[in-house]
């Protein structure tokens, strides 16, 4: 449920590429680095990057562990290869044993579930992390509103980085930023194929966003609607209402305000994210 119009996106899109290039000058970056997953959010950041620096100044690493599907491998290679960006692979799997066998022989603990998936997640920050220090490179984070609302992301794993481009988009206006950057370049920057593939952190098998997120469309009018000052926070409880049923609408509403609160102390040690210059009050407890 995208609601931003064509000249909404050209000014984000302006924006985001302006404070990249402010933002490296001003803390003497000439290089960017980006953890390709293959999905949506990771693309859409190689692809904003390369616009505002030029594709010799990104440089991207694909980090797969057991769990993550060919797709993610082959998309990232599709993407860097047409934009003309350096793409490194750097396989998680032996480093992510390694912990566990450790934690197993000295702690008496086996590393499993939620753990495990962090795990994963904070191996790709570490390897990303010291990249940037042994390079000089500014790592770039991922992470979408959506997501960082709600907690969907890894403390010192996926919200690693020094600026974070898409930290004030939802999830869905993601989406529309990456299709009105393909609209406007008149080719696929952001390949159909990472478009229209299901959102997924590919830390277990088969996992896909939805295993713990209601559906984009849903989820952020809802968040919009939790959004003190929101200009569309009506109109989005309306819809949801008449979507969903008044008694669905309550109880995702509870579910949702609820992990808001909960992860909202997340937010405070992410790295920043570039202004949009749109509302920025606090989501309502």
């Amino acid at each position: 449920m995208n609601t931003l119009s064509v000249h909404e996106l050209e000014h984000i899109h302006a924006t985001i590429l302006n404070e990249l290039r402010s933002f490296t000058a001003n803390n003497g970056f000439k290089k960017v680095l980006v953890g390709c997953s293959g999905g949506l959010d990771s693309a859409l950041t190689i692809v904003l990057a390369a616009q505002a620096l030029g594709p010799e100044n990104v440089t991207a690493i694909t980090m797969p562990s057991q769990y993550s599907s060919q797709d993610s491998v082959t998309d990232s290679q599709t993407l860097c290869k047409a934009l003309g960006v350096e793409l490194l692979g750097c396989p998680i799997g032996f480093p992510v044993d390694t912990v566990r066998n450790t934690m197993a022989d000295n702690l008496l603990q086996q590393v499993t579930g939620v753990g495990l998936e962090n795990l994963q997640a904070r191996m790709r920050g570490l390897i990303l992390m010291t990249y940037s220090n042994m390079n000089g490179h500014l790592l770039l984070g991922t992470s979408n509103k959506s997501e960082i609302l709600v907690g969907y992301c890894t403390l010192y794993g996926d919200t690693c980085g020094g600026l974070n481009l898409l930290g004030n988009l939802y999830k869905t206006e993601v989406f529309a930023l990456a299709r009105f950057i393909n609209d406007s370049s008149g080719r696929e920057l952001v390949p159909e194929a990472i478009l229209s593939k299901a959102p997924s952190a590919d830390l277990t098998p088969g996992q896909k966003d939805t295993d713990s997120l209601p559906p984009y469309d849903i989820l952020d009018p809802l968040l919009q609607s939790l959004q003190q000052g929101h200009p569309n926070a009506a109109h989005n409880l309306a819809w949801l209402r008449e979507k969903l049923g008044p008694q669905a609408l309550k109880e995702l509403h509870e579910r949702i305000a609820t992990m808001v609160r909960r992860n909202a102390f997340k937010q405070q040690q992410l790295p920043p994210s570039v202004c949009l210059s749109r509302t920025t009050n606090p989501i309502q407890e």
